[in-house]
């Protein structure tokens, strides 16, 4: 991926705290940290508007290159972003310092890419497990997000995270044996099933009771009882 120039109104921040960000954020700016290469955390505000069409358009693995209030340039990666939970603003931002070969661990989107065989044959329900995956590779290298193909899964068939093609130079962290995405059946196939299994269980163990109860030929009490009415037999013509 290659460095991006941004046109982000980048400034030094003076003031820190709750309230001084609370007021950062009414005038349309955003509280940021720089940090990165030995070189200990940087205050800064960004320009929200522009910060958050960057974000659109690039995604959060695109790099940078900012200049603060005239100084000298930086490449950064967008590390985190904090946003409210109910209007999605963003509230913060952490910016890390990187050289365009270095390498570094960062998270990659998954996005699912076409319609599985067994959700448009079968009516079963794409689920995906994991919805990123943590890499290591060159900074340039880091794409936006991974498309993962899933077209030919059927019910039941899965992808796992050492299953995914990364794009050369990277390599996984996520550990390989973790589930990506899989294909279930849908709840009412799901419950059609159980219902099966419920019956033929109920079936084996009525088969089962209807055996058990049924008398076996040549058991020690019908001999004892053969016996006994021949027995009376003999008495009553004596």
């Amino acid at each position: 991926m290659p460095t991006t120039d941004t046109q982000l109104d980048v400034r030094l921040r003076t003031r820190t705290g709750t309230t001084a960000a609370q007021a950062l954020r009414a005038a349309g700016r955003i509280p940021a940290n720089l940090f990165g290469h030995g070189v200990g955390a940087t205050a800064l505000d960004i320009d929200a508007k522009s910060f958050d069409a960057m974000l659109h358009g690039a995604g959060t693995n695109a790099l940078l290159t900012i200049t603060i209030e005239g100084g000298d340039r930086d490449t950064v990666l967008v590390r985190e972003v904090q946003r409210d939970p109910i209007t999605r603003r963003v509230l913060h931002a952490d910016l890390q310092r990187v050289r365009a070969s270095e390498e570094i661990e960062a998270s990659l989107p998954v996005v699912a890419m076409g319609v599985p065989t067994g959700v448009k044959n079968d009516g079963g329900v794409l689920d995906v497990v994991l919805h990123a995956i943590d890499v290591r590779g060159p900074a340039n290298a880091l794409p936006e997000q991974l498309e993962v193909p899933v077209d030919k899964l059927g019910v039941h068939d899965k992808i796992l995270a050492g299953d995914l093609k990364l794009p050369r130079g990277l390599s996984l962290v996520t550990a390989a044996d973790l589930v990506v995405m899989t294909v279930e059946p849908s709840k009412v196939a799901q419950q059609a099933a159980e219902d099966e299994v419920t019956l033929a269980e109920q079936a084996a163990e009525a088969a089962a009771l209807e055996t058990a109860a049924e008398p076996i030929e040549g058991e020690p009490g019908q001999a004892d009882a053969a016996e006994g009415d021949a027995r009376a037999s003999a008495e009553e013509k004596g």
